[in-house]
């Protein structure tokens, strides 16, 4: 399984526009094979920041949206980027 998950900051006045252009992509993903989860969402305490995350069963499943996704072409400029994507071995409920 692959995590892509962090935030960045986009102009505060920009940044609910930004997220909202993304809800195609997000409802396409969260419909492709492979995809578990892609949430892009507005953060509900930095007005500038803006928080992402996705989960997808491979490599080559991730690969294969991002080849078709066709993201929103937006003017605002991404910032402090801190986006990672990790590699994950192991799962389980993190309350038992």
């Amino acid at each position: 399984m692959l995590i892509i998950t962090g935030h960045y900051r986009v102009d505060p006045e920009g940044r609910d526009a930004y997220v909202a252009a993304f809800a195609d992509l997000q409802r396409r993903a969260r419909q492709a094979p492979g995809c578990l989860d892609v949430a892009i969402t507005a953060d509900s305490l930095d007005p500038s920041r803006v928080n992402n995350l996705e989960r997808w069963e491979s490599h080559e499943a991730m690969e294969s949206f991002r080849a078709v996704a066709n993201p929103p072409h937006l003017d605002e400029e991404m910032h402090d980027v801190q986006v990672r994507l990790y590699s994950v071995t192991d799962e389980r409920d993190p309350f038992d």
